[in-house]
């Protein structure tokens, strides 16, 4: 099984987790998201595999959700689910699954728990902030 990354180039963490796959000789499945859409049992599955609900994996700003009054705490899971098929940009991102699992991968740095081989060092993030240092050893 090859990695799968739910992408958004628009979003600095998605890109730089593309970014560090991609540094650790991974060739990976890229699904942009915004423009193929959720199915309900691939969100679930999703959600299950990460352990997140459809409210632990909303994403509260840069998306409609407040305006779709989806932050009151009264909100269902399934009304919130029902919201993600019909705005995908309420799915926090980036989910990306491998062997090792399934996970949000925010912050950026938390996707290399899911690569065998950990990228060169150095390696930092799109803000310069360091990932990973000139001796390959994992800084966050």
């Amino acid at each position: 099984m090859s990695i799968v990354i739910h992408h958004n180039p628009d979003c600095q963490t998605s890109r730089n987790v593309l970014a560090i796959i991609e540094a650790s000789g991974e060739t990976p499945v890229v699904i942009e998201y915004l423009k193929t859409g959720w199915t309900r049992p691939q969100l679930l599955a999703l959600f299950a595999a990460a352990g997140l609900t459809p409210r632990t994996a909303l994403r509260t700003t840069k998306s409609p959700a407040k305006d779709l009054g989806l932050l009151d705490p009264s909100v269902s899971d399934e009304a919130i689910l029902a919201a993600m098929l019909t705005h995908p940009i309420l799915v926090n991102r980036p989910i990306v699954c491998s062997p090792k699992g399934v996970r949000l991968c925010r912050p950026s740095e938390t996707v290399l728990d899911l690569l065998d081989v950990l990228p060169p060092g150095p390696l930092a993030k799109e803000d310069g902030a360091p990932i990973i240092d000139a001796e390959g050893n994992r800084l966050a």
